[in-house]
């Protein structure tokens, strides 16, 4: 069968792509980003303004993205890779020269009516690209020293950057998420154990060059990780937001204290309520159910993209869904184990919770990945 009778024999066309949509996906992310407009509603006292409004048209705007990428077939998407990894990367560059300063991180470009975060646009340029290759790769050279270096220099380029901005956590999210691909990919595990080994010797070293001219990272950056250890040591100084947060989420108890009726966020004990604590909001307000009940949607959008991946045939289409499923994980799981106090405060979002633009239009875009994905694959 030549390829132009398989695509008229095999592969939906027009509206009728539609039907084909993973379509519990589209209902699980819409009931999540209500649980977010929900949250940033209360935090805003009542208000549609000033975050509803805006966050509720840019997911308007993420879901007509969403669903024109997925009538765009997949081999569109996977040549288009490289492309979105240099312009995310020349963005990352442009960051350092124009970028706009807050809180003593240089992370944005201004765009005049919203910020643009290059780092958000590289986390998922990363997942294609690393798909791209791995989809190129025969599968006998994937574990080859030689074949290994190049993914590498794909994942250290962007840390490297993002990093100096200063951004640990969406480094983080880069390094894991790029090392997930690999291994899904079929690197060799004797890689994974010596990336593991190195970076034990990497937290040493961070530990060890505290206070000299080598210091590795920020000083702000030690001081989240002495809170992270020990909130107590300043309450009310370094230790403020994490402690807020612990109080927030405990005060919530099984079933809350109600909706708009959270004393931490409407008191403004909590900070940065509308963005990297709302999950705190939500579990004073709704208690350990609702924060559970978000929990499981998170949880059933990665259930459906890995069945998605699974059962896809086409290697690039199921390692980049995989990744968007990676990705989207270190987001919620990252951000939970800030606030809970399991992890340093490193500034990671709630996807689709927390308010963003950049964050939720950059996710949406992965999404509709995900979906070409899923339609476009062989049935």
């Amino acid at each position: 069968m030549s390829y132009l009778e398989y695509q008229v024999k095999y592969v939906p066309s027009g509206f009728r792509k539609l039907m084909y949509l993973n379509w519990p996906v589209v209902f699980l992310i819409t009931a999540v980003s209500g649980f977010g407009f929900l949250m940033l509603y209360s935090v805003a006292g009542g208000s549609m303004d000033p975050w509803v409004t805006a966050q509720s048209q840019r997911f308007g705007l993420g879901l007509v993205v969403m669903m024109v990428m997925a009538l765009i077939p997949i081999w569109f998407w996977r040549n288009m890779a490289l492309v979105a990894y240099v312009v995310a990367l020349l963005l990352l560059v442009a960051v350092e020269f124009v970028g706009v300063e807050r809180n003593g991180s240089q992370r944005w470009i201004d765009l005049g009516p919203m910020d643009l975060q290059p780092s958000e646009l590289m986390k998922i340029s990363l997942v294609m690209l690393l798909a791209a290759y791995y989809d190129w790769l025969p599968l006998n050279k994937v574990s080859k020293p030689l074949w290994i270096i190049i993914p590498l220099i794909f994942i250290a380029a962007p840390a490297y950057l993002v990093l100096s901005q200063p951004d640990l956590g969406t480094t983080i999210l880069l390094v894991t998420g790029g090392g997930a691909i690999m291994f899904l990919a079929g690197v060799h595990w004797a890689y994974f154990a010596t990336v593991i080994g190195a970076g034990i010797a990497l937290v040493t070293a961070v530990f060890q060059s505290r206070g000299t001219a080598w210091q590795i990272l920020k000083d702000y950056q030690y001081r989240r990780i002495d809170t992270f250890i020990d909130p107590t040591q300043d309450p009310l100084g370094a230790g403020y937001h994490i402690t807020q947060a612990k109080i927030a989420l405990g005060s919530g108890g099984w079933t809350g204290r109600g909706f708009m009726q959270g004393t931490q966020s409407r008191l403004n004990f909590l900070p940065e309520k509308h963005t990297d604590f709302i999950f705190t909001t939500l579990a004073e307000e709704f208690g350990f159910l609702g924060a559970f009940g978000l929990l499981i949607l998170y949880a059933l959008i990665i259930i459906f993209c890995v069945m998605s991946a699974v059962t896809n045939k086409d290697r690039f289409a199921s390692l980049v869904t995989m990744g968007v499923a990676v990705t989207f994980f270190l987001f919620f799981a990252v951000n939970m184990a800030m606030v809970m106090g399991l992890a340093p405060v490193v500034g990671v979002p709630l996807p689709l919770v927390s308010y963003g633009g950049s964050a939720m239009l950059v996710l949406m875009v992965a999404f509709g990945l995900v979906q070409s994905a899923h339609v476009h694959k062989p049935r």
